[in-house]
């Protein structure tokens, strides 16, 4: 089953010439730690071949700049993301698709700035939203979407100024009084708001 699984994808790669490999990077470090990532900016990154990953699902942002092949199911953590919504009142479509951007739903996923899990979060802000474990999909779920609601209420419901907080910080946004103009920055908002389109119209939990 896996080889036909296979075979099919290198199909579809051989009539899609536009499809981009995989932009998604990983190694392990010395304490036994998966790191991934799409901008390698260490020597020890290596890009996951496309050829013998588990790949479930793919997707392309309307940027035609990140086109990812997930190595993971996208709608294992649905339930979870749907319930920590639904308390913390905020779209289940935006915080699957800030999971999608942080972590492409690699649930052990660690940045080089050390930020951990689906929603990536820094260990100062894990701890400051009671996450004990950052590596536990519904622990890193919740306290992530957590942080959404308290940067939404601080920013009056402002979504840009709400999605460009939680990549930059709170600081950064106020300080411009708006989305920093920090091209990482810009960026993630344009992916993140590409993406909650995308889900609000298609994802059907």
């Amino acid at each position: 089953m896996l080889r036909i699984f296979y075979q099919v994808l290198f199909l579809v790669f051989l009539i899609s010439p536009n499809l981009a490999r995989a932009e998604l990077y990983s190694f392990i470090d010395e304490q036994g730690v998966v790191h991934f990532t799409n901008i390698p900016n260490d020597s020890r990154y290596k890009p996951l071949p496309t050829t013998s990953a588990r790949n479930t699902y793919t997707w392309g942002d309307d940027l035609g700049k990140m086109r990812k092949i997930h190595r993971v199911d996208v709608n294992d953590y649905d339930a979870i993301i749907v319930a920590a919504a639904r308390y913390y009142t905020l779209p289940a479509a935006l915080i699957k698709a800030i999971i999608a951007v942080e972590s492409a739903f690699e649930v052990q996923a660690v940045s080089n700035k050390g930020a951990q899990g689906l929603m990536q979060l820094m260990p100062d802000t894990a701890a400051a939203m009671y996450v004990n474990d950052p590596f536990n999909a519904r622990d890193n779920i919740y306290g992530g979407t957590r942080y959404i609601r308290l940067l939404a209420n601080s920013f009056n419901g402002h979504l840009r100024h709400t999605i460009a907080a939680y990549n930059a910080g709170p600081k950064a946004v106020e300080r411009e009084k708006d989305v920093p103009s920090i091209a990482e920055t810009r960026l993630y908002v344009q992916r993140v708001l590409i993406l909650y389109k995308h889900y609000a119209t298609s994802w059907k939990p």
